[in-house]
């Protein structure tokens, strides 16, 4: 994970929504197994929105690589437990520990805002994303949502975080 550096960003910040938009054109690309037309992806960033990837209910990270703007991850916070969307690395960076880097901030981040764990959900084409998951310790579990694009079920478990008021010393 040499060379990257991560932080977050609200969705509407010029680099973020950069990266958000290449992020849903290529989920376009793959769905549709075509190049996307004219309109497609802002219908579908119309139809699955990320302005919710910001505070009070969710965080956007973006992550760089030897300082280029490389890669982001979103996380949801629902009661207990934070929802991961949005993960994307640029095709230049790809295979390059970017993944890897952003799932160490995310998790970092739902850990420290009280989350025991990481959900997500991902379409059966995403081979490399599933693949990712199950390297860093997500495993599959029953849906527990009706995504219209969710085909696969991800859980990983965050290790408890010790209150530092409460911690022996």
């Amino acid at each position: 994970m040499t060379g990257w550096t991560t932080g977050p960003a609200r969705p509407a910040d010029p680099d973020a929504a950069v990266l958000l938009r290449e992020y849903m054109a290529e989920m376009v690309r793959r769905w549709l197994g075509r190049p996307e037309r004219p309109g497609e992806v802002d219908a579908a960033l119309a139809e699955m929105p990320g302005d919710d990837l910001a505070p009070p209910t969710g965080l956007l990270v973006l992550a760089r690589h030897g300082g280029e703007l490389a890669g982001c991850a979103g996380l949801r916070w629902r009661p207990g437990w934070a929802e991961l969307t949005r993960v994307y690395v640029r095709p230049a960076h790809r295979r390059a520990g970017g993944g890897a880097a952003l799932l160490a901030a995310v998790e970092a981040y739902a850990g420290d805002a009280g989350a025991d764990r990481i959900r997500l959900d991902t379409r059966s084409d995403l081979v490399e994303a599933r693949a990712l998951y199950a390297r860093h310790g997500y495993r599959e579990i029953p849906a527990f949502n009706a995504g219209p694009y969710a085909q696969h079920w991800f859980e990983k478990s965050l290790p408890a975080r010790v209150d530092d008021a409460a911690a022996p010393r």
